[in-house]
């Protein structure tokens, strides 16, 4: 899990405004593919939700199937200008994060089966 220094910058700055935050990316409607960022806690974690990892100190989430799906790749999660539908806290500043991937080398998916993720609760 990695963040380019855009999304960084634009996390403290909602942090400074939200407090505490957390991500969320699905597989479902409304922008699904996108990760949706929240006030921690104001999205409910479902048992087969993953925590893939921080985001700027902030816990990214990512549903079970997406999970499967993903998993053989590194998530970049960058800032782009426009809005992208949801309820994601940074629609009104009118930017949208964006995930971006690339594919484990054989070496990295090697440590990566042997240290799963957590799932959630």
């Amino acid at each position: 899990m990695s963040a380019t220094p855009e999304a960084v910058a634009m996390l403290e700055k909602l942090i400074t405004m939200h407090g505490p935050l957390m991500f969320h990316q699905s597989g479902g409607c409304c922008d699904g593919s996108s990760p949706m960022c929240y006030p921690n806690g104001e999205f409910k974690i479902g048992q087969r939700d993953v925590l893939l990892g921080e985001v700027a100190g902030c816990p990214f989430y990512i549903g079970g199937d997406q999970y499967e799906r993903w998993k053989h790749t590194q998530l970049l999660i960058d800032v782009v200008p426009g809005r992208g539908s949801g309820f994601s806290v940074e629609a009104p500043e009118g930017v949208r994060f964006l995930t971006r991937s690339r594919v484990f080398d054989e070496d990295e998916q090697a440590v990566l089966a042997c240290n799963p993720p957590a799932r959630g609760s």
